[in-house]
């Protein structure tokens, strides 16, 4: 299932890619942008898993781009899976959230008194 990036909308269509400049009928937000693109990173160069593409200043904005492949609902699923697994390895490493100091409620617990 391929959603809107800005509302999640469900895109409807017989065409495999949305055009350059179709919108989301929910939202108005563009739908054949980089955010909507299953190579967008925006932790690496470019904020595209293709090194080779061009910047795009604006990633919400319709563009051109030929490497653009809607991201589906699976593609979503597996980043949140993957955000998840570095989360539980991370609190194992630091001792995770429940042991984490537990802040003091008024200046008397912080001071004393």
């Amino acid at each position: 299932m391929k959603r809107c990036h800005k509302c999640g909308a469900e895109w409807v269509s017989e065409k495999k890619q949305p055009a350059v400049k179709e919108y989301c009928a929910q939202c108005g937000a563009y739908l054949h942008c980089c955010r909507n693109c299953r190579f967008h990173a925006p932790r690496v160069h470019n904020q595209c898993q293709i090194p080779n593409t061009e910047w795009v200043g604006d990633r919400a904005g319709a563009n051109f781009c030929d490497e653009f492949e809607f991201k589906n609902d699976e593609a979503i699923a597996e980043d949140a899976g993957k955000k998840e697994s570095a989360r539980r390895a991370l609190d194992q490493l630091l001792g995770g959230a429940d042991d984490a100091p537990r802040k003091p409620k008024t200046l008397e617990d912080l001071f004393g008194g």
